[in-house]
């Protein structure tokens, strides 16, 4: 009834493998193992746990055969083959385990890297087509990754590039999680990409790439194609520069180094990047990996580089949702982006500055008509100045917003901005209308008035404009606008209230952009109530600005808990803060 093996029974002693059927009726299903000194009877405890051990058996009886006649082979032709018959195993067997396709690619990685020297083309490219399928569900090994590499530096031209390695290609670039730990897959991508660009209108076929990497519909459904691709052409980019200046250094003369063929390889890896601006779910992901400007120095400062960009940042300039645009601008405070790459006078302007008036009107249609904003640029006012003698509208209302948020205390500059807007006709006309609606302004805010007061529930952003507009305000210390319909665009009627102190803005729909703008004017507020209002961090982190805040109401929105930290340390004179229902609570 039981058995016993007082010595393990080596894999290569085995002669044969079978199931013993005929005992099946009976429930005893065995596998009888032949060895040389008779057999060994193996009982399970059914049909399906025996034909496990025989398929795991006659699978590693193969793989021990195969890795010593595959060690000792010394002729490409008895190499090639058993390696075929290797893989052909692997993909009929019924086993279901990953062990099945890694050892064969593992092995084959190991005689491909003692074997290459003697191995034909003919050789290469017919192991080439035998590991085909097992690439189709595993990523080639990274000595696999520079056979492959090899190939398509030595034969760019060869139907196996695009037959062959194509799949192999859109498997990694959908499924590989870290190019850091496989530099030699991400360099095998990049040859592969340099083959394509050799074939006949390279550049057409490696666009191609790029847009069958998406897919035809509205949104890529692979989240890992796109920081792969750009990952891949941010280390192609890289590596061109550094091959020149390697070449420069040598003093290797202009023979050696082809220009022609240099610049086509640059060219290639920048008009992917244009065709991954193209579409509209990839821009912000897109803007957001190239907001550091991750190249290298030399790339910022060689001409041809920076004019080939300027249509991948001009599609980005161009997009209205504000998180795209918005990469324009530097990644933290004092850092530069492509904003101030491309400004007049910088060291990628070659246009006049018609692609920096294009990010300068998109800036300012959306989320940057701020006064932050514009403190960060009045470095840039002559650039902007100069743009506005050109009739650029964006640049004009720069201008006058400066001159209406006392941006700029020089009164020589002042007197030069309002020059320069009554230069042109455009110009002249929005000047005029700031002077009224600075008069309107001043009236508005004379002493008198109420000092309390509420707006009716259902009032309107426009309601609120119209009774602004219609009386003295300049004592209004407390206005009420709970439950009404508001937004944030109201923010630019209350940063006209000198005087107030107390604002309520519970249940209105008064979001981030309108807190980032009273943050900035509102410096008397001393209780503001947010409570079951759309902000978030984005926006609440601002209230730090606001020092008087003393009573403040953030029930019921996005507050985390580390921003409700910052505030507490932030505000000096902060006595009470509702925080329940928040991830602060």
């Amino acid at each position: 009834p039981t058995g016993f093996m007082e010595l393990a029974v080596p894999y290569s002693t085995i002669e044969d493998v079978h199931i013993v059927s005929r005992w099946d009726a009976g429930h005893k299903f065995c596998l009888r193992i032949t060895i040389q000194d008779g057999s060994v009877l193996l009982q399970a405890k059914n049909a399906y746990i025996r034909d496990q051990w025989l398929h795991s058996i006659q699978w590693k009886r193969h793989i021990f055969r195969s890795e010593r006649l595959l060690k000792n082979a010394r002729r490409p032709e008895v190499l090639v083959k058993e390696i075929k018959n290797l893989i052909d195993v692997s993909l009929i067997t019924p086993i279901q385990d990953a062990s099945v396709y890694r050892f064969p690619l593992d092995l084959v990685s190991d005689l491909l890297q003692d074997n290459d020297e003697f191995l034909s083309k003919e050789f290469q490219e017919t192991i080439i087509i035998a590991l085909t399928p097992l690439l189709e569900k595993n990523h080639p090994t990274q000595e696999i990754c520079d056979f492959f590499s090899k190939h398509c530096k030595d034969s760019p031209r060869s139907t196996l590039v695009i037959e062959l390695f194509t799949p192999v290609v859109h498997r990694i670039l959908k499924h590989n999680t870290d190019f850091g730990k496989y530099p030699r897959m991400r360099y095998f991508v990049q040859e592969y990409i340099q083959a394509l660009n050799c074939q006949n209108d390279g550049l057409k076929v490696v666009t191609s790439l790029v847009k069958s990497m998406h897919g035809p519909g509205s949104t890529c459904p692979h989240p890992r194609v796109l920081p792969n691709l750009v990952a891949v052409c941010l280390a192609a980019i890289y590596n061109c520069y550094e091959e020149r200046k390697h070449s420069s250094m040598e003093n290797v003369n202009s023979d050696d180094f082809d220009q022609i063929e240099w610049e086509n390889k640059l060219l290639c890896y920048v008009s992917m990047m244009e065709t991954m601006s193209e579409f509209d779910d990839w821009r912000y992901i897109l803007g957001s990996l190239l907001q550091p400007i991750p190249f290298p120095d030399d790339a910022i400062a060689d001409s041809l580089f920076t004019s080939r960009m300027k249509v991948t940042i001009h599609n980005v300039s161009s997009d209205e949702t504000c998180g795209v645009h918005q990469t324009l601008l530097g990644i933290r405070e004092g850092k530069e982006g492509w904003f101030h790459l491309y400004c007049p006078g910088g060291i990628a302007c070659d246009d006049d500055g018609q692609l920096w008036g294009v990010m300068l009107n998109t800036l300012m249609k959306c989320c940057c008509k701020r006064k932050k904003f514009l403190i960060s640029i009045s470095k840039m006012i002559g650039p902007v100045m100069l743009l506005a003698l050109r009739d650029n509208y964006a640049a004009m209302e720069v201008l006058c917003s400066m001159l209406e948020l006392e941006v700029v205390e020089s009164h020589d500059m002042k007197m030069q901005m309002i020059t320069t807007l009554q230069s042109t006709c455009e110009g002249k006309r929005m000047y005029a209308q700031l002077c009224e609606k600075q008069i309107a302004i001043k009236e508005m805010q004379q002493k008198g008035g109420p000092k309390k007061l509420t707006l009716p529930s259902k009032s309107t952003d426009y309601d609120l404009t119209r009774l602004l507009s219609s009386g003295c305000f300049g004592n209004l210390e407390c206005l009420s606008l709970a439950f009404t319909q508001v937004t944030s665009t109201c923010a630019q009627d209350l940063i006209k209230l000198p005087s107030l102190r107390y604002l309520n803005l519970w249940s209105t729909q008064f979001g981030d952009q309108g807190l980032q703008i009273i943050s900035e004017h509102l410096h008397k507020l001393q209780v503001l109530n947010l409570c079951e209002t759309p902000v978030t961090d984005t926006g609440l982190t601002c209230l730090a600005a606001m020092k008087s805040l003393r009573k403040l109401n953030l029930n019921s929105t996005s507050l985390s808990a580390l921003t409700f930290e910052g505030l507490k340390e932030k505000l000096p004179a902060l006595q009470e803060c509702d925080v329940r229902y928040t991830d602060a609570w």
